[in-house]
């Protein structure tokens, strides 16, 4: 995590208008618990759990072997907007055995972040099928693990991913890096709303 810690951070307002919700999916061991405890303003909510060797004839964890937890429902953090306006972040499990509770975390949605670790593209295919069937709008970021270098084109090819939707580097530790990525999702779904209706992204927000 960079140098900004929750305890240096603002302090929330008392209320506000709307609450905008946005899940994070990916593979297993990813980042998405670092990158909702990164951006939180909040002591972020997390449901991890130590991993035992009983767990390891179900989860693969052959490219995670540092990895000693794992979140068994979900992690919440909330980042405010402004005075009206508030970001829930949820980050969803990674291991396949709890994907069934996606959908409730999909629920009102209003986009998702798909984190991919490009030393395993493919364990990314299933969340971004998964949002493109719910028709979620969502941006894929890339976290740095400190690999071999693949270009935009390249990992865009590896996932199939359709022109319009965007790609972006990330460091899932630093919370300016993802509050970039946040920002580039909300812009997405305000330029989706916008071409479908101008008035569509007035009566979300």
């Amino acid at each position: 995590m960079d140098s900004a810690s929750s305890d240096t951070r603002a302090p929330l307002g008392a209320q506000a208008d709307n609450g905008l919700k946005i899940v994070i999916v990916g593979g297993f061991g990813v980042g998405k618990t670092t990158l909702v405890r990164s951006v939180s303003e909040i002591r972020p909510l997390s449901t991890e759990e130590t991993m035992t060797q009983a767990g390891e004839s179900v989860d693969d964890v052959s490219a995670v072997r540092a990895k000693s937890a794992t979140t068994v429902a979900f992690d919440f953090g909330r980042i405010t907007l402004d005075a009206r306006n508030v970001l829930y972040v949820f980050g969803a499990p990674g291991q396949e055995r709890f994907w069934f509770l996606w959908d409730r975390l999909f629920s009102g949605a209003l986009g998702a972040v798909v984190l991919v670790d490009t030393r395993r593209i493919d364990d990314s295919w299933y969340a971004i099928d998964r949002l493109e069937r719910q028709g979620i709008p969502f941006v894929v970021a890339c976290n740095d693990f400190g690999g071999p270098h693949h270009t935009p084109a390249e990992v865009r090819a590896a996932l199939d991913l359709d022109p319009y939707v965007p790609l972006i580097d990330c460091d899932a530790r630093s919370r300016e890096s993802v509050k970039n990525v946040l920002i580039e999702l909300v812009e997405h779904v305000r330029r989706l709303l916008e071409s479908r209706s101008p008035a569509s992204w007035k009566e979300l927000v």
